[in-house]
């Protein structure tokens, strides 16, 4: 449930277990990671549909072997985004889904999505937003030359890898870096964050002022940095 007190400022209460609709396209690493969560107790959630439009993903492995309830629908099945979301909405709510994960989801998100579950769809990217955005993430990192990379859990809105922010992890750098070897580290990292984030979430700890996500009992680190290279 979504209580709107005033403009701009989202109260988000949520049942007990979260419900989740978990929605992928590749390989579902994320997905596992919350599926280890939710089994070791971590996470009072209960992932209600698993939608992927990829059949061949792996993800779709992952969830099956798990007796999730897996839901196969392929975009190119449908003339336009809005209707293939249309679609995605009715599959949701007919799961009573109330918290919309993309783990690796490789379609844009119309208005449709975003009128149905507002401030209700978390994203992982492999960067520290606002850096970095779109896809190759890692590549533009390494490119780039940047000292410190990471991984953003953030808020969906109507524009790619913009929305308010929940929880970032920072990775150092090293001169020998590829997209490869970071992508890695970045990863490892990510299937920390994502549970982490849905799980402030499902304790109804988040709160939504504009950009900018405020954590009840969140801890202050004003003191702590993270230095790359690290100094001798």
């Amino acid at each position: 449930m979504l209580d709107r007190r005033c403009s701009g400022r989202y109260v988000l209460r949520m049942p007990h277990p979260l419900p989740l609709g978990v929605l992928v396209s590749g390989n579902g690493s994320n997905l596992q990671a919350i599926i280890d969560a939710i089994t070791a107790g971590e996470l009072d959630a209960e992932i209600r549909i698993v939608l992927c439009n990829v059949p061949t993903a792996r993800g779709v492995e992952r969830a099956r072997k798990h007796g999730l309830h897996t839901v196969i629908l392929s975009h190119s099945d449908f003339h336009t985004r809005e209707a293939f979301d249309t679609r995605v909405v009715e599959i949701l709510r007919e799961g009573g889904v109330e918290l919309v994960v993309l783990a690796g989801f490789n379609r844009l998100l119309s208005p449709v999505m975003m009128r149905a579950f507002p401030m209700r769809i978390m994203n992982i990217h492999p960067a520290l937003l606002p850096a970095f955005p779109g896809l190759h993430a890692q590549r533009q990192a390494v490119d780039y030359g940047v000292r410190i990379a990471g991984a953003t859990v953030h808020f969906v809105d109507e524009n790619t890898d913009h929305g308010p922010i929940i929880i970032q992890a920072a990775v150092p750098t090293g001169p020998d870096d590829t997209e490869e070897t970071l992508q890695e580290r970045i990863l490892i990292q990510e299937h920390i964050i994502y549970p982490e984030a849905i799980r402030l979430f499902a304790e109804g700890r988040l709160r939504v002022e504009g950009r900018r996500v405020v954590t009840t009992g969140q801890q202050a680190a004003a003191d702590q940095a993270l230095l790359s290279p690290a100094p001798r």
